[in-house]
């Protein structure tokens, strides 16, 4: 039976799949930027951007959130005066109780999100990572406990998730010992007498797990463990994990020549022209992708091995720095990271559907390209 949904439950959806760690903007203003998710939502509008147009279809349509792409505030505010175009939207928007919740460059990161959908779009294979933006460190835990309770202790461990190693799961490994106390008085222990020295055969189990998981291995081992006060070593290891990071590179399933390739990044990525830099004949079929403005990125791309780079906004001297390394570039505008309208939209109705919450997700129809090709 599904669930009236809270503003509250869908964002920590959201964000179990696009978490705010992964921004890898300095001062990148997302998360909740307009109104409260402390409300009954039904309706959620998905958008690319916000602006007077949105606002107007998300009140015809009913919906009480928008989540967008763009942050609405992008820089701070030094007033709120609705005599101004931004003013007047965050006027609208307040007034019809719509909360806005952005997701930039975490969302171009996330396992899913813009990057993958335009890679998804361009049918690139074997893709990997442009650049890591974000990991985290492998942690150890390594706890003692008597060998009768040893089997139900890993699993416990590995419910909440310790041991996860690439395409296995349940991973640990244990040492046979002793274990040697003396409870003192006031303690009330599981195995031996107040005031006596208690010998025991005990299991040493060691299990990693990323450090962002800390907290949860903790408590699951503390919970089940028949220890009134339990022994255990905790390490942080130089092993990293959790590899996340910006725009993705892959093979094309045909090499073709850079006109052709222009051409496939026009009907793929629906746009009405592109702008190219490089020889129109040379071949091509190592493509980067990077949502938005990829200018700092070219020397990465060129270092990945990129016979290609797809990416937004490319700057006059940067085009001709590009030119000069030997890197063809397929500029399809900024406006390609629409993509994400129907890609958030699946992957919330899912999500939602998952965790029984009624509510519908729609795709904004407002183009919010705000170039004219003639």
């Amino acid at each position: 039976m599904m669930k009236q949904a809270n503003g509250n439950e869908i964002i920590q959806l959201f964000e179990s799949w696009s978490p705010k760690k992964l921004a890898c903007m300095e001062n990148d203003p997302i998360g909740l930027a307009i109104g409260t998710l402390n409300k009954v939502v039904t309706k959620v509008l998905v958008t690319l951007d916000v602006n007077q147009e949105v606002a107007d279809e998300a009140i015809e349509k009913g919906c009480q959130l928008i989540i967008a792409h763009h942050p609405p505030i992008f820089r701070k505010l030094s007033n709120l005066r609705t005599d101004t175009p931004s003013g007047r939207l965050y006027e609208k928007l307040l007034k019809n109780d719509i909360a806005v919740y952005a997701a930039h460059t975490n969302l171009d990161v996330a396992e899913g999100g813009v990057n993958d959908l335009l890679a998804d779009a361009l049918q690139l294979q074997n893709r990997e990572i442009l650049e890591k933006t974000y990991s985290e460190h492998l942690m150890k835990l390594a706890v003692f406990v008597p060998d009768e309770h040893a089997d139900e202790l890993r699993y416990v461990l590995a419910k909440a998730g310790a041991g996860k190693i690439g395409n296995y799961d349940s991973c640990s490994y244990s040492t046979d010992g002793k274990g040697r106390f003396r409870p003192l008085e006031g303690a009330n222990p599981y195995i031996g007498d107040v005031g006596e020295i208690e010998v025991t055969d005990e299991e040493k189990i060691e299990v990693v797990f990323p450090t962002s998981m800390k907290n949860r291995i903790l408590k699951a081992m503390l919970n089940a463990h028949p220890y009134e006060e339990p022994a255990y070593d905790l390490y942080t290891l130089a092993q990293e994990t959790n590899e996340y990071g910006i725009g993705r590179i892959g093979i094309l399933k045909e090499p073709m020549s850079l006109r052709q390739f222009a051409d496939y990044v026009k009907k793929r990525l629906q746009v009405p022209m592109v702008r190219i830099v490089g020889n129109e004949n040379s071949t091509v079929s190592k493509v980067a992708v990077l949502g938005g403005d990829g200018n700092k990125y070219i020397h990465i791309a060129k270092r990945a091995g990129a016979d290609v780079f797809v990416t937004g906004d490319m700057y006059f001297h940067v085009a001709q720095e590009a030119q000069a390394i030997g890197l063809n570039i397929v500029d399809p505008g900024h406006h390609v990271e629409k993509v994400m309208i129907k890609g958030v939209k699946e992957k919330m109705t899912s999500l939602c559907k998952e965790n029984k919450l009624d509510v519908e997700f729609i795709e904004s129809e407002v183009n919010t390209e705000p170039f004219i090709f003639i």
